[in-house]
This record gives structure tokens, sequence and C-alpha cells, in this order.
């Protein structure tokens, strides 16, 4: 079992800044993958980010170049840093872990943080 804790959110103003952190504990072991999905009402989990232990990192197009993804792999923690922040990034944010990175989907979730983009 791995345990995903997430800080960071809340309410963040156009073109501003946030920043989330995801702590894991459990069983972790190498070759795996941590990241962040988003969603909002009636849509589905889209993956925002996600980085490997070896620091290889994937990013949807919509934040390439505002969002930065990293990792502390001696804390098991990943960062996800929210600048130039739009309305449209406002939903519930979930830290995502996968024990293979290949796998197409996380095994374990966070229990899910709101971002609100607002003026």
């Amino acid at each position: 079992q791995v345990q995903l804790v997430e800080s960071g959110g809340g309410l963040g103003q156009p073109g501003g800044s946030l920043r989330l952190s995801c702590a894991a504990s459990g069983k972790i072991y190498g070759g795996n993958a941590m990241g962040w999905y988003r969603q909002t009402s009636g849509t589905q989990r889209e993956l925002v980010a996600e980085v490997t232990d070896g620091g290889s990192t994937n990013y949807r197009d919509s934040v390439k170049g505002r969002f930065t993804i990293s990792r502390d792999n001696a804390k098991n923690t990943v960062y996800l840093q929210m600048n130039s922040l739009k309305p449209e990034d406002t939903a519930v944010y979930y830290c995502s872990y996968k024990i293979r990175r290949w796998s197409i989907s996380p095994n374990y979730w966070g229990q899910g943080t709101q971002v609100t983009v607002s003026s």
C-alpha cells in the first residue's frame, strides 16, 4: 500500500502562482512515477504532469511552459509549481502514484485538493 498526502492549492489569481506538494509513504519501490491529475465537475480526470523516479517528465499541452513538476526522491515527495494561472486551471487536483512508470493508469490517488483561479 502507498499513501499520498497532498498540501497546497487554494485560491490563486489569474497570472499568479500556486504550488502543490504530495508526500508518499508506504511500500515505495524503484521504477515508479508520481504525478498530478485534475478533474472538474462532469469531466474525466486528466493528466496534468508526471515525473518518474529517474526524472523523466510528461506534461499535457495546455500547461507546458507554465507548470513545472519536480520530485525529491529522498523524501518521496512530488511538487507541482503552477505559474501564469488561468481560470481554466480551476479543478480538483489529485496526486497520483504508479508502481511501474509504464503503467497506463495510477495505482494510488491522493484525496484531492481544490485549486481555484479567480480574480
